[in-house]
């Protein structure tokens, strides 16, 4: 599956974004899918996922309350609505699947060209 994640931009903190991750080919909803940012000089880091079939949540606790993964199955497209965003949530952020659930990161693939989030204080 080929991953397109767009949405990001520079914001003031406080204010919200809303991030997409687009799917050809193959239907996201047999798939986890899962959010991950990355900060300069370090590794991914999970932020949300989303089980495949039933769309169970999960989020990481720098984002738990201000974060939302969801998923549309028309537009076969994942969302991550951000609100309240913090300056230390200024990253490049990532989309990926995975084959079955989990919070692995090493588990993910078809890694997106990734979308950057910029929060300014």
């Amino acid at each position: 599956v080929q991953l397109q994640a767009s949405g990001g931009g520079l914001v003031q903190a406080g204010g919200s974004l809303r991030l997409s991750c687009a799917a050809s080919e193959l239907p996201l909803r047999t798939f986890a899918v899962g959010w991950f940012r990355q900060f300069p000089g370090k590794e991914r880091e999970f932020v949300a996922r989303i089980t495949l079939s039933a769309g169970i949540t999960t989020y990481a606790e720098a984002v738990e309350g201000r974060f939302t993964i969801s998923r549309d199955n028309v537009k076969n497209t994942v969302y991550l609505q951000m609100n309240n965003l913090k300056s230390e949530d200024t990253a490049q952020y990532f989309c990926a699947t995975a084959q079955y659930n989990t919070l692995r990161r090493q588990a993910y693939g078809s890694w997106g060209q990734g979308t950057q989030v910029t929060v300014s204080s």
